[in-house]
């Protein structure tokens, strides 16, 4: 449940682009969006396109009221998208999602680990073999694989592919900026700079870690059959 600081039902702050507005469900409809009404129409144009969230906190079963109000808000408002607070995700949830980030290939059946999403500073993703992200990973992360490690994202932070020795393995990103390279034993530091020839790969050739064009260098252009991996 909210708890507000006073008695009043509703608050209103901007946020980002937009207006997040958080109720109180203890008071009754018509005075909340009553108030709503006059906190609106202080604004004026400042409203007027505003994207909206409405926050109930963490009241269950207030979606009938929310429905109401987000009508309410539609018919009389010039306002932009109206949304709801992402649900938050329980403790055991986050838990779990904790530990499958830290410890991922021990829970899939495949030794390939594959995760949507955005890899951020200070969590470090393993993966038994392939690593593969649909993501950006930030400046801070730390990404290790047995195998190849893909980003079909920006790639920073830190990146070992091929763990512990194995220096055929290669890591590629649509964006190539990581501050540490390692390639089985090998290890490079990164040019901690953002990249601007698009998507590239790093690979050992002749002991040292090169970066090369994907778009030239196709590292998968000598293999003459698909493998299952």
């Amino acid at each position: 449940m909210i708890n507000f600081d006073n008695t009043v039902p509703v608050k209103l702050k901007g946020a980002g682009g937009g207006l997040w507005i958080t109720i109180d469900p203890s008071h009754p409809e018509s005075e909340i969006i009553a108030e709503i009404d006059r906190l609106l129409k202080k604004l004026k144009h400042l409203a007027i396109n505003a994207d909206v969230i409405l926050d109930v906190g963490d009241a269950d079963g207030q979606e009938e009221l929310v429905g109401r109000i987000k009508s309410h808000l539609e018919n009389d408002f010039e306002l932009g998208t109206i949304s709801t607070t992402p649900k938050k995700r329980s403790i055991p949830t986050e838990r779990r999602r904790q530990r499958d980030l830290s410890k991922g290939w021990n829970h899939h059946k495949s030794d390939v680990l594959m995760l949507r999403g955005r890899v951020r500073s200070g969590q470090k993703i393993n993966a038994r073999k392939h690593l593969v992200i649909t993501g950006d990973v930030n400046p801070g992360a730390e990404l290790t694989a047995g195998g190849d490690v893909l980003v079909l994202g920006t790639l920073a932070g830190e990146v070992h592919a091929g763990y512990p020795e194995n220096d055929g393995a290669m890591i590629f990103s649509l964006a190539f900026n990581p501050s540490l390279v390692t390639i089985g034993l090998i290890t490079a530091i990164g040019a901690g700079e953002p990249g601007t020839q698009g998507p590239e790969f790093a690979c050992v050739e002749q002991g040292s870690i090169v970066v090369k064009n994907y778009m030239k260098e196709n590292p998968f252009k000598r293999m003459p059959w698909p493998e299952v991996i």
